[in-house]
């Protein structure tokens, strides 16, 4: 009898949604520390903004702050943490509930039924535990690349990627890290340039500079001695 053919896994496929790592030329390495360094430097206390005590209350908050700033979320969550404190809790509770708790923020409503139905497969599919892979967060109703990137960056310490949002992009393409607009390609950029060690620490210090200074309107670059060095902007002032 002929012997079952046996087809190998390929091992090194690149998992799903993950950007293609190239890795980036030993003096832009250097010049992306620099500029890190820098950034500790002036923000020491850089965290994240959302408030949270737990995996599951950063997930929930992650969800709803998409096209929603950080300040109008946190006002929101205490009542949700504080009636649904667990996913047990959330998928037992009916659509119009969570509806009612989360109707201040933008596109509530999908929003609602992607708390909703995160919920129910944390419950059926993880016992009620927030996974730990990028695979099986970004299953979960709600989930892209981004938000599976600050639960585990965050709430593990679990670096698998660079949370890039407006802020990060706007700077990203500023500093010179890169000279994309699609955060996949900003995130590949990131990836190459910083220590998988700094990626988590790395959003949070590109966000604070695009709150305190380098802002898409009305910026303070040209006061700013790390702008003035590294920043485009600064030099169109």
């Amino acid at each position: 009898m002929p012997k079952k053919k046996t087809i190998k896994k390929n091992t090194a496929t690149r998992k799903k949604d993950e950007p293609k790592l190239v890795k980036a030329p030993e003096k832009d390495r250097r010049r992306a520390a620099r500029i890190y360094k820098k950034l500790q430097e002036k923000y020491p206390d850089a965290h994240c903004a959302l408030n949270h005590t737990n995996a599951f209350e950063l997930l929930v908050a992650t969800i709803l702050s998409a096209q929603c700033t950080d300040v109008l979320v946190n006002k929101v969550t205490p009542g949700i943490f504080a009636k649904l404190p667990t996913p047990q809790l959330m998928a037992k509770a009916d659509l119009a509930t969570i509806e009612s708790l989360v109707n201040r923020v933008n596109f509530w409503r999908n929003k609602a039924k992607s708390l909703k139905g995160m919920a129910e497969m944390l419950v059926e599919k993880h016992g009620g535990q927030i996974p730990q892979t990028m695979e099986e967060l970004i299953e979960l109703p709600g989930v892209a690349r981004k938000t599976a990137n600050v639960v585990l960056g965050n709430a593990f310490g679990i670096n698998t990627g660079v949370v890039v949002d407006t802020h990060v992009g706007r700077i990203a393409r500023r500093f010179g890290l890169t000279r994309h607009d699609e955060p996949k390609k900003i995130e590949r950029d990131l990836m190459a340039l910083f220590p998988r060690k700094n990626w988590c620490m790395l959003s949070h210090l590109l966000i604070y500079h695009g709150r305190a200074v380098c802002k898409a309107r009305h910026s303070l670059c040209h006061n700013d001695d790390l702008c003035r060095y590294y920043c485009s902007n600064a030099k169109m002032d």
